[in-house]
């Protein structure tokens, strides 16, 4: 990872929105799309990785398609903010599957989740995992009956 901030442009934003859309683009797609040649593509995408930018390639999956038919954001509060109990949590988090994001956030509550699962009984299931043994204060679930928006590309802001 290169230790200079990176400088942006319109080109750069516009390969990270294409890579975001489709990483299986070859370097000649994204340079037809971006208006550059494939050499130069292959440079800025180098330039990308190398600043930390570009941290690999995924495949997005439909997860109804799945069966994954049960997305819930959990909500816990704890009394425990140690290094020791927070790194059991995260471990906890990482040995269930259905448990896809997990997050730290401030106000009142302390972590966050994503859980995306196979209806009640799958998430029960999560949540007995989740909740066996670390002591939470509160959890509770959030249902969300329709995703909206999900994976937008993200680009660099605006310079000032």
């Amino acid at each position: 990872m290169n230790d200079k901030p990176m400088k942006f442009d319109k080109i750069d934003n516009l390969l990270l929105s294409a890579l975001q859309e489709d990483a299986g683009l070859s370097q000649r797609a994204l340079g037809e799309r971006v208006g550059l040649t494939q050499n130069a593509v292959w440079r800025r995408v180098q330039n990308l990785s190398e600043a930390g930018i570009l941290t690999g390639t995924m495949a997005r999956i439909d997860p109804a398609a799945l069966g994954l038919d049960l997305t819930v954001f959990v909500l816990v509060r704890t009394r425990h903010h140690d290094a020791k109990w927070t790194l059991k949590l995260k471990q906890r988090a990482e040995s269930i599957a259905e448990i896809v994001e997990m997050h730290r956030v401030g106000g009142e509550w302390d972590y966050l989740l994503k859980v995306v699962t196979t209806g009640m009984s799958g998430y029960d299931r999560v949540y007995q995992a989740l909740t066996s043994d670390l002591g939470f204060e509160a959890v509770t679930g959030i249902f969300s009956m329709e995703t909206m928006l999900e994976n937008r590309p993200l680009r660099a802001p605006p310079r000032t």
